[in-house]
């Protein structure tokens, strides 16, 4: 860190920052004591540290955090005051939006009606004050949007339920509405959530939390113990539908089996519920029964989820007709996501339809992700990098360096208040063009700020810096190790881009630590096999440390599955085992297996990985690159897909 505060002051230096910006944001800084002030809630202290922040250029967080700690007390001048002083800035949004929470509560709706229109970006909390505001003004079109907020499985902001009540209460939501957000809730497994919801039904057919705890709980056990009139009321059918549906997480044949014995005693609807819900589970374990329950569902309505999952299931079984009609019965704005679009292009391609596959392929290509990469290859158009933009000048760098919200987050970094200083950069660089995007990603880069520079290189639109998109850094920890261990230099860096951007110090929720982002479990048994003598927990953050771990672990899991990238870099993130078991019967194109891979952050970090890969290749060799082949093809299951004693971690 002294050496990072070193290297600021030269920056600052160099392009002419006020040095007392960067040294305020040095050691003993009052805003760190001001942040433990506000966490303990001890507004004493942190009002003697505002005046001891007097000039500081983090000085308004300080203001904020005092005025945070006493919003429910002051009048609408102070806060008033704050948002004038700070029009624009990232601070004022997030205190307009936490006024207008209190707002709200209150229901002092002339004031919230005053500051609502200014603020960015307004929660779900904000949004739903903002239609109870509506209603007490008789604007029943703020039901009208409200409305969609029912179906979602999400939780509900506290302001939200008197307006869905105001729907219920107005019959725009029936006993049916509440059954279905029911359902999705314990579909999700939001059991105290359901329970809540289900207080809305008629008396006559609410579930007690009692009955839907045991359903949830133990749903064959219920199945097995219906009562043979059990259909009569709707309340018997539902908990018998939950419970279907429960049993089928963890054993879709045996659920089929189950609803095999009873389904003659429900509607088409409810039948076609349970066999899109069969053919969903089935399609997550990747069974061949999937496709046929999805035909047994027949028209019924499926959730995004569960139409995705059929579409996944049909490419595992190259039923390009059955992939054309699950993505064409996607809701639009699903379809044009470029996932489907490059899915339906294949269809259309496998049944001869080559014009309308190659319209779809070129509306999505040409693009740096996974989808596009594969609709360059099947238009014929190897991988290379667009003309680099101009360098930005000093002056540029300069201009971009002095603006206040990016001496802000600057000094946010340096503190390690590095969520504070994303949200302080983010904001700052919305709506830049693309010359002040690059002229920032270099003051990121030149900070050694590696996840800024690479985040806001890629909102570029017409000029480019790919170098900068795909930084490299570390190069003289990481090239040696790759070589040695005959590693693909380009996967292993596109890899470290989506564990970590380069955030040497970057520790997940579920705690892997540093550039590869390791579990304590797997760097000890890594460095147990490798013979590393003087290793311990303390080191895995250690740059050089973490990347010799890294690296050999990706050099095992690559050498235990069959030397190929894509089922590497899915172990890498879920586990070797389950890489191995998502493999299939028959050989599958590696990018159907990463499709299909049933997590839905596994798949997506394959998809990132693999299309990162490409293009650090690009850059490190100069040549033009395929997705596809790199991709390949992924070899069918064997005996060695069972789990073994000696099994990596």
């Amino acid at each position: 860190m002294q050496l990072y505060r070193i290297r600021c002051l030269l920056c600052a230096l160099l392009l002419g920052l006020p040095l007392s910006a960067t040294h305020a944001a040095g050691g003993g800084d009052p805003i760190l004591a001001a942040r433990d002030a506000v966490q303990r809630g001890d507004r004493a202290k942190l009002a003697r540290q505002l005046e001891a922040a007097r000039g500081h250029v983090l000085a308004p967080y300080v203001e904020y955090w005092l005025l945070q700690l006493r919003l429910q007390e002051v009048d609408s001048a102070e806060p008033r005051d704050f948002l004038a002083r700070h029009a624009g800035t990232y601070l004022a949004d997030k205190l307009r939006g936490e006024w207008l929470k209190v707002l709200g509560k209150r229901q002092e709706w002339d004031v919230f009606d005053a500051e609502y229109p200014p603020l960015a970006q307004p929660d779900q909390e904000i949004t739903c004050y903002a239609l109870q505001n509506r209603l007490r003004l008789a604007d029943l079109g703020a039901l009208d949007e409200a409305r969609p907020l029912w179906f979602s499985a999400a939780d509900l902001a506290e302001s939200c339920i008197p307006v869905m009540e105001q729907l219920i209460a107005d019959k725009r939501l029936g006993p049916d509405d509440i059954w279905e957000r029911l359902r999705r809730q314990v579909e999700v497994k939001k059991l105290s959530a359901a329970i809540t919801t289900a207080a809305y039904l008629p008396a006559q057919q609410a579930p007690s939390a009692k009955t839907l705890e045991a359903v949830v709980g133990n749903p064959v056990r219920h199945l097995a113990l219906l009562p043979d009139n059990f259909a009569a009321s709707r309340q018997g059918r539902e908990m018998a539908l939950l419970a279907v549906q429960r049993a089928a997480r963890n054993d879709p044949v045996q659920a089929a089996r189950l609803w095999e014995g009873i389904k003659g005693k429900f509607s088409a609807a409810d039948v076609g519920y349970v066999y899109g819900q069969l053919g969903w589970m089935g399609a997550l374990k990747h069974l061949p029964e999937a496709l046929g329950w999805y035909a047994q569902a027949g028209n019924a309505p499926l959730s995004d989820e569960q139409i995705a999952w059929k579409a996944r299931a049909a490419l595992r079984a190259l039923d390009w007709a059955m992939v054309q009609e699950a993505v064409e019965r996607m809701p639009r704005a699903m379809q044009m996501q470029p996932d489907w679009v490059y899915w339906l292009a294949r269809a259309h391609a496998a049944s001869g339809r080559l014009e309308e596959a190659r319209a779809l392929f070129q509306r999505i290509a040409g693009q740096p992700n996974f989808y596009s990469n594969l609709s360059d290859d099947e238009l014929g158009r190897p991988i290379v990098l667009p003309p680099r933009a101009q360098k930005p000048s000093s002056e540029a760098v300069k201009a971009i360096a002095a603006l206040p919200g990016i001496r802000r987050a600057l000094a946010l970094f340096d503190l390690d208040m590095r969520i504070e200083g994303i949200r302080e950069w983010n904001w700052t660089v919305r709506g830049m063009d693309d010359a002040s995007l690059l002229a920032a990603a270099e003051l990121a880069n030149r900070h050694d700020i590696y996840d800024r520079a690479i985040n806001t290189a890629d909102r570029t639109q017409v000029l480019h810096d790919y170098s900068m998109r795909y930084l490299a850094p570390f190069r003289e920890h990481v090239e040696p190790k790759a070589r040695a261990l005959q590693l693909d230099a380009g996967w292993v860096y596109g890899l470290m881009r989506q564990e970590s951007r380069f955030i040497t110090n970057a520790k997940s929720v579920v705690g892997a630590k540093g550039l590869m982002q390791l579990m304590p479990k797997t760097a000890r048994w890594v460095a147990k096999k490798i013979g590393m003598k003087d290793f311990h927990p303390g080191r895995v953050q250690d740059t050089d440390t973490n990347v010799t771990l890294g690296t050999n672990y990706l050099k095992m899991v690559l050498d235990d599955l069959d030397s190929h990238p894509v089922l590497a870099s899915a172990a890498y993130n879920a586990g070797p085992g389950r890489a191995r078991r998502w493999r299939d019967v028959k050989p599958i194109e590696g990018a159907i297996y990463a499709e299909t891979i049933p997590f839905n952050e596994t798949r997506d970090y394959v998809k990132k990985v693999m299309s990162n890969a490409v293009y650090y290749s690009a850059l490190f060799d100069g040549q033009p690159q395929s997705l596809k082949t790199r991709l390949g093809t992924i070899q069918p299951k064997n005996g060695n897909d069972k789990p073994k004693a000696e099994d990596l971690p």
